[in-house]
């Protein structure tokens, strides 16, 4: 799944912070449990709008590429 198929940053949606595609759900959401030392199936629990293949993708491109997180709106 490419990035831009996971994360949508839509100024429509949510003032334009990235969030998972087809969902109002925050991608910071994730990386804020995942801080607090929540697990993903905890996150998925919690929000059941988003995919464990949303959250996978992510992960796998945001722990494996030159793409780095900068903040609520940004992936540079």
């Amino acid at each position: 799944m490419r990035m831009t198929n996971v994360i949508t940053p839509a100024p429509e949606v949510m003032g334009g912070t990235a969030v998972f595609a087809g969902t109002r759900v925050p991608v910071q959401t994730l990386l804020d449990y995942i801080e607090a030392g929540d697990s993903i199936d905890h996150f998925l629990a919690g929000f059941p709008t988003v995919t464990r293949e949303h959250v996978v993708a992510f992960l796998e491109r945001f722990l494996t590429s030159e793409t780095r997180w900068t903040g609520p709106n940004t992936l540079t």
